[in-house]
């Protein structure tokens, strides 16, 4: 029976005192719901590229969050302190990452845009390329070869019997006129 109601007394006690969870004070030196999005978005971009290829992220010589700290202009501790407030505020802290979740889709956005962009110009680059071997390919023929030798032949006579010289052929200098 003492087993019992030192058992049920711990689970009494265990129980109140999970009940008594003090919320943190809001800190002098909160940082803004909006700083607050930024930094969140940057902290996580930075963690995303060191996850992505660690040997890479660390060749860049960034130290992840000791960039974003100097960046905003804060500390770690003025940042633990914001962020305990805000996860104790579950409104705020769900609006804050809300708005962190909607930043990244817009810059999926843009960079599916800027990725369709891209191959829409390599595309064009690569038809182009592809138009003007046609196009040597085209002259090539033996046949056009043959026109073709005829007036260019036929042009040279006729620059010939003009007796242009190059110098003849500049235009005249304005302090002549």
């Amino acid at each position: 029976m003492l087993k019992k109601i030192i058992l049920l007394f711990s689970i009494a006690v265990a129980f109140i005192a999970c009940q008594d969870i003090e919320n943190s004070e809001k800190p002098e030196n909160l940082i803004p719901e909006e700083k607050m999005v930024d930094i969140i978005t940057e902290i996580s971009l930075l963690q995303s590229a060191r996850n992505f290829s660690k040997r890479i992220y660390e060749s860049t010589g960034i130290k992840g969050q000791e960039y974003v700290f100097e960046k905003y202009n804060i500390d770690s501790i003025q940042f633990k302190r914001s962020n305990d407030y805000y996860a104790d505020n579950y409104e705020t802290y769900q609006r804050i990452y809300d708005s962190v979740k909607e930043g990244f889709e817009r810059m999926k956005v843009k960079l599916d845009t800027l990725q369709k962009q891209e191959k829409h110009i390599e595309d064009s680059i690569a038809q182009a390329k592809k138009d003007s071997l046609k196009k040597v390919a085209d002259s090539l023929d033996p046949e056009l070869e043959r026109e073709l030798e005829g007036v260019s032949d036929s042009l040279i006579e006729e620059k010939d019997s003009l007796n242009i010289t190059p110098i003849d052929s500049l235009p005249t200098p304005m302090s002549r006129n």
